[in-house]
């Protein structure tokens, strides 16, 4: 991660606060973790914002994490019009036909079992990667998976937030 202000940075810490937040929504669909974020403008460095993004992602309460997971589509069904999701789970899109279904009717189980979406920092993973972390984590009791989600969206959050702080470079 770069260590200076970027012009992606210097644009975000300088957008309107109904504009940065639209922005940081598009990164995590958690409103308390973008107030957060907001709240700690301006940042002199990109792993400035980083660390905020972690640490507000750390102090999210249940509901608010339950509202971040909800941001996000199931695993090789991205939202339509949605390029983060897209270019996310690039992964999945040469997938063949039979490991897409089997990806759908493991995330339709881990839903079940759970209560919502499987989240993965997908970013350079294969669908075969993905496939065999839901098993893996199907598993898992609520807590473990709590904690596994909580990690994998601080990850996802610092992917996005990056791409912001460096757009336009």
């Amino acid at each position: 991660m770069t260590s200076s202000s970027t012009p992606g940075l210097a644009r975000f810490n300088t957008l309107a606060d109904d504009e940065a937040t639209t922005a940081l929504h598009e990164v995590c669909a958690s409103a308390a973790w973008g107030r957060a974020i907001l709240s700690r403008r301006p940042y002199a460095t990109t792993e400035a914002l980083l660390l905020a993004s972690d640490a507000a992602t750390a102090a999210l309460p249940p509901k608010e994490l339950a509202d971040a997971m909800a941001g996000h589509p199931p695993i090789g069904r991205p939202k339509p019009g949605d390029p983060a999701s897209s270019r996310e789970q690039r992964g999945m899109a040469g997938a063949t036909e039979e490991l897409k279904a089997e990806m759908l009717e493991l995330n339709l189980a881990y839903q079940k079992r759970f209560g919502h979406v499987f989240l993965i920092c997908a970013t350079g993973a294969t669908g075969e990667q993905m496939r065999d972390a839901v098993k893996s984590r199907i598993g898992n009791s609520p807590e473990q998976e709590r904690g596994i989600v909580r990690t994998e969206l601080g990850k996802i959050n610092r992917i996005r937030l990056t791409r912001l702080a460096t757009e336009g470079e």
